[in-house]
């Protein structure tokens, strides 16, 4: 069953999704450092776990999980998936 509600950022994920990395919108050093993680457009992000109190959050990338604070996670655009065609009747 298709789902009708599209993450728009890592920080919508619910635990298990997965989701493909669109853009990051962080200042250029913070963006460096999270594309050296495995954080790099294209990429398949997986959310995992979550503290506590819900901050961090834990996303699974290239083989490693990574807690990002939700500010953070909150910058990172996911890709919105293409629209199918509607089946047609012949």
């Amino acid at each position: 069953m298709p789902h009708s509600r599209h993450p728009a950022t890592l920080l919508d994920l619910r635990k298990g999704e997965e989701a493909v990395l669109d853009r990051i919108d962080l200042p250029e050093d913070v963006k460096q450092r999270l594309m050296e993680l495995g954080f790099l457009p294209g990429s398949r992000v997986a959310a995992s776990f979550r503290a506590p109190g819900g901050d961090p959050r834990v996303f699974s990338v290239d083989g490693t999980e990574i807690a990002l604070r939700c500010e953070t996670a909150a910058r990172l655009h996911l890709r919105t998936p293409a629209k199918k065609d509607a089946a047609r009747p012949s």
